[in-house]
């Protein structure tokens, strides 16, 4: 019968060290690869993200987007890398910003009357707290780009200004606010004319 063996003097605190080194890597590759967690720095996204709110970005679906050579759908919030028209007017290229996807490659948009118009429809937006205060002429969203812009439309810095945002610039898309408690919940809500 054979004695159970006892851990040689400092082995169980070498197998913690090594479990808490395994833990740590496994939870910076999920953040890496899988899910990151983001804070609201502007009012652009009012009313849907209010200022310090905190959310969840999952990163997977852009990556699989691209790979697949399909789109992100229409009402996505997105988190993104500036574009360099951005960059060029001297943005932090390493800063996020986060915006409502409202176009996808081959739409046609514009601006009139108080509302976002795709192709030659009104666009359902719910999340519109009020009418848009300028014009947008007409434009038909590039190949592998995007059109975004803020839920605050009238106090926010987007493709209505800086043109249509790249595909591979996206780094994920809002899908759960954590905080406040009060407003936790799932943040996808999809315009009708999703389609995509």
């Amino acid at each position: 019968m054979t004695q159970p063996t006892t851990p040689a003097p400092g082995e169980d605190s070498k197998g913690f060290w090594r479990n808490l080194i395994l833990w740590a890597l496994l939870a910076l590759l999920l953040r890496w690869l899988v899910v990151e967690p983001r804070w609201i720095p502007s009012g652009s996204m009012l009313p849907t993200l209010q200022l310090q709110d905190r959310i969840l970005v999952e990163k997977v679906r852009p990556r699989l987007a691209r790979s697949r050579h399909s789109h992100l759908h229409r009402g996505d919030v997105v988190v993104f890398v500036p574009p360099e028209q951005l960059v060029a007017a001297g943005y932090d290229a390493s800063a996020a910003l986060i915006k409502r996807v409202v176009g996808l490659p081959g739409d046609q948009l514009d601006v009139h009357d108080g509302r976002l118009f795709r192709n030659g429809e009104p666009a359902a937006e719910p999340w519109l707290a009020e009418a848009i205060n300028y014009e947008m002429a007409p434009i038909t969203v590039p190949a592998d780009q995007l059109w975004v812009m803020g839920d605050n439309r009238n106090a926010s810095l987007d493709s209505h200004l800086w043109g249509s945002l790249p595909e591979t610039n996206v780094l994920g898309t809002a899908v759960w606010r954590y905080w406040p408690l009060q407003r936790f919940g799932p943040l996808r809500i999809t315009d009708s004319g999703d389609g995509g």
